[in-house]
C-alpha cells in the first residue's frame, strides 16, 4: 500500500532561479542536481522535513512537454494558478521579517485568518504560491 509522498512536483521558469531561491532565501536543501542528456532533475527540501522532496522541473520542451504544453503551463504558473504550497511555520511574523529581509517579496503580509491561522503570502521567482502558515495558539 502507498505510505507516504516522497516528491511533488513546481513547474519553474529558470531552474537555476529557482534554485537559488529555494536555497539561498528559503533556506531548503539540495536533494538532487542531475542531469541526463538534456534533461535536468533538481529536488530540494526543508531541512526539517527529509521525507519530501520538491522536484523543480523546467517549463520547456521535452521531458514529456511539447512546445504546446509550455505554451499553455507557462502563463498559468505566472499567474499563480498551478503551483502553491502552504509551509508551516512555528512563528510567521519572524519568518516574513527574515525572510524579506532575503528579499522575498511577499503578497501580503502575516495576517489572522478566521480558520485559526497566522498566514503571509508570497510567490517564488516562477509564480508558484507559497502561504507561510502558523497555527494559532490558544
Amino acid at each position: 500500500m502507498i505510505k507516504r509522498l516522497a516528491v511533488t512536483t513546481l513547474w519553474v521558469t529558470d531552474q537555476n532561479e529557482a534554485l537559488r531561491f529555494y536555497v539561498e532565501k528559503l533556506g531548503f536543501e539540495i536533494r538532487a542536481d542531475v542531469t541526463v542528456g538534456d534533461f535536468r532533475w533538481i529536488s530540494v527540501g526543508a531541512p526539517d522535513q527529509p521525507e519530501l522532496e520538491i522536484g523543480l522541473t523546467a517549463l520547456k520542451t521535452g521531458g514529456g512537454l511539447s512546445d504546446a504544453d509550455v505554451a499553455v503551463l507557462t502563463p498559468l504558473v505566472a499567474a499563480g494558478q498551478l503551483g502553491h504550497c502552504v509551509w508551516k511555520t512555528d512563528d510567521c511574523h519572524t519568518a516574513y521579517a527574515t525572510l524579506t529581509a532575503k528579499g522575498v517579496e511577499f503578497l501580503q503580509p502575516p495576517a489572522d485568518r478566521p480558520y485559526g491561522r497566522i498566514e503571509a503570502i508570497f510567490k517564488d521567482p516562477s509564480g508558484n504560491v507559497m502561504v507561510l502558515s502558523q497555527d494559532k495558539r490558544s
